[in-house]
């Protein structure tokens, strides 16, 4: 098969099944529109592998194009539907094929009672097709496309539960917020087109350093070009990857099924930013300031986030808050030129966060769909497999190693490399000094709350056992008498069970992705070697030494560890040492734990400045502007004046024949009298 056929199929072959389930779902029923969509995505993915060992190893060409068809021509924007093949997308098509072929696996079990199974497995196909256009785009236009494709499936997906209030409001939100963060992508996207003249990655990239002193004037001041274009487009990836100020949406989204939390909120859609920033490392690599408010805006979500996590008692949602944060290591990181180890962190990413939100749905299955961890406990026994997975997912992303022989999970090696990173750019680069502290204190953070979840969820005592006698308990009770987001009720047992084997492969397969997925690449992606390995696919300037090797500080190295350790033995002390005491801390609801638990108050100032000050705005220029001054001003005013002045006529019109001799005379009385007066 030529590569050219391989990954044209590589790519339309999830379209083909959404297609297939989403209009004939029904009529295959069930069974074949799952084993369809399913085969096609392992299809896929076995076609990315393939692919990616072509790229990489030889056989194939560094990087080539398949052009497939015109898509749009005006003038001179010009742009093709085609399939860009290199290092950079390889790396993205086994990240995005791979995650979703075991979605759709774990998914059988998951959504085995749901009625909708056909319209669900389309919906994931629908996705996946659209992070692969957005993945292999030759230019802007067709990454705009697979960016809001996947905004499309997203909502979709989120929303999937659709006649669950809370779920339709969260896709609402998803789709709403991301469409502020694409303004700013459009707008980006417009400027590189009025600059360069032209939309595709070949033909703009060579230009860049030619137009490095090129600035725009406006309001009187001059914008420097390059960095104009970068941050307008970083606007866009903060919607997309769920970053400080666009963040809201991502926690509310876990209101969609599990598997889609895993699918698109951890391993695929929310990371298409960060392979955005790399992508356009030609252009980033000539806008310092764009790189500086990169590594700012990440830094700050990583530790915004990390905090906001400490607090959370939806399973979900503490893992959700997770994903913001470790997008954070990966902006900062490109930010300070990093970008190989950004890629790397999205690589190793997938396994452990893919890793984490499957468990999580595995003790959502096992506990009858409840998520909050105040009501497990002492699960390690009825779920060891889950519970075995969830450890090593835990290891991956607190990313546990030990420095001195290179021997960790991980998220260990990908982790490590970002915040070394920081370090070494750090002197003379505020940002990087500041990212590198940031980092720090989210890795200590990140344990903590990993392992608070893990404590809360898998050991102390039971809170769920109906001998409990606790109010929380009997809560659980009534409402899982219940049907439940399934419409099943589980009333008649209570007691958690392990997840069908259907559920479980996926897990065992993405462990192995969590242990060894950092030590087998850490090489190729960072190590001396990654100029072979990306062939030019990302561009780091001869000025860009983030991950030139250096004598770090022994401090500097085992610091992340050092935290890590830290962040295990609080979490330990507080929920299984003195179990309770975070109960207790939470049940004062201090000033700090109300603020971290309400999520800095982003939605209650979100709700007051930008909901009510968007519907204050249209009360005052609809009652105010329209009603009151337009339409009392015309239409109204006219005919309350034309109605006025009828009522008023109309009360002479009595009847009476001497009321109208009355009136005759008075008016032949006015004539003489005028007359006198004109005459006289």
């Amino acid at each position: 098969m030529s590569p050219q056929l391989l990954v044209t199929l590589l790519v339309f072959a999830p379209l083909t099944g959404a297609m297939i389930a989403g209009f004939f779902g029904r009529r295959i029923g069930d069974r074949a529109a799952m084993t369809l969509t399913t085969g096609l995505l392992f299809l896929s993915c076995a076609l990315a592998w393939m692919t990616f060992a072509h790229v990489i190893w030889g056989g194939w060409p560094q990087h080539f194009t398949v052009e497939i068809a015109p898509f749009i021509n005006v003038g001179a924007f010009q742009s093709d539907w085609s399939v860009r093949i290199d290092t950079l997308s390889a790396v993205m098509l086994v990240v995005v094929t791979s995650v979703s072929a075991l979605v759709h696996l774990y998914s059988w079990g998951y959504m085995a009672h749901d009625p909708d199974k056909p319209r669900f497995f389309a919906y994931l196909s629908l996705f996946t097709f659209a992070m692969l256009a957005l993945v292999t785009a030759s230019d802007f236009m067709q990454l705009f496309f697979g960016w809001e494709g996947v905004g499309l499936a997203s909502y979709l997906l989120i929303g999937f539960w659709f006649k669950k209030p809370t779920a339709s409001a969260a896709a609402i939100k998803a789709f709403v917020v991301n469409r502020v963060g694409d303004f700013g992508f459009a707008l980006g996207i417009m400027t590189v087109f009025w600059a360069f003249g032209s939309i595709r990655f070949a033909t703009v990239f060579p230009l860049v350093a030619n137009h490095v002193h090129v600035a725009w004037s406006f309001a009187g001041r001059s914008w420097p070009l390059v960095d104009l274009a970068c941050v307008l487009l970083f606007i866009g990836a903060m919607g997309k990857s769920a970053q400080f100020f666009l963040h809201t949406w991502l926690p509310d989204a876990m209101e969609g099924p599990t598997p889609v939390s895993a699918l698109i909120h951890a391993a695929t859609m929310v990371t298409a930013g960060v392979y955005m920033v790399c992508l356009l490392s030609p252009m980033f690599e000539y806008a310092p300031v764009a790189r500086s408010v990169v590594t700012i805006v990440g830094a700050t979500t990583a530790l915004f986030a990390a905090t906001v996590g400490l607090a959370q008692n939806d399973i979900k949602r503490v893992i959700a808050y997770s994903t913001c944060s470790q997008l954070g290591y990966m902006f900062f990181a490109a930010g300070v030129g990093a970008y190989q180890a950004a890629m790397f962190h999205l690589f190793t990413h997938a396994f452990f966060k893919a890793l984490l939100f499957l468990g999580a749905g595995s003790v959502i299955e096992g506990m009858h769909h409840e998520q909050d961890m105040r009501k497990m406990g002492a699960l390690w026994k009825l779920l060891p497999v889950t519970y075995a997975v969830m450890i090593i997912g835990t290891l991956a992303i607190t990313g546990v190693g030990i420095p001195g022989i290179d021997l960790g999970f991980a998220g260990f090696y990908s982790k490590d490399a970002i915040i070394n990173a920081a370090f070494a750019q750090s002197h003379g680069n505020g940002a990087a000094g500041f990212a590198f502290v940031i980092g720090l204190m989210a890795a200590g953070l990140t344990s903590f709350y990993s392992w608070r979840l893990i404590f809360m969820t898998f050991h102390g005592h039971a809170k769920w056992r109906a001998d409990a006698h606790h109010a929380d308990d009997h809560a659980y009770d009534d409402a899982h008498a219940a049907p439940d987001d399934h419409g099943h009720g589980h009333a008649h047992d209570l007691k958690p069970h392990e997840s069908p084997w259907v559920m479980l492969v996926p897990l065992l397969l993405l462990s192995i992705g969590a242990v060894a997925a950092g030590r087998a690449f850490v090489e190729l992606f960072v190590g001396e070697s990654r100029a072979d390995f990306w062939r030019g696919a990302i561009l780091s300037l001869p000025t860009n030494h983030a991950l030139d090797p250096v004598a770090l500080p022994a401090w500097v190295v085992w610091a992340p560890l050092t935290v890590t350790a830290l962040g295990l033995v609080i979490a330990w002390y507080t929920y299984i040492r003195h179990e309770g005491m975070g109960a207790r801390i939470a049940a004062r609801k201090g000033l700090l734990w109300s603020f971290l638990y309400n999520k800095w108050y982003f939605d209650e100032l979100y709700d007051a400045v930008f909901v009510r000050g968007a519907k204050a705005l249209g009360d005052l220029f609809w009652k105010g502007g329209d009603k009151a001054i337009i339409d009392g001003l015309g239409p109204d005013g006219v005919s309350a004046v034309s109605y006025a002045l009828g009522k008023l006529t109309g009360r002479a019109q009595t009847g009476y024949v001497y009321h109208y001799a009355f009136v005759m005379l008075m008016g032949i009385a006015g004539l003489l009298v005028y007359a006198l007066w004109a005459f006289s």
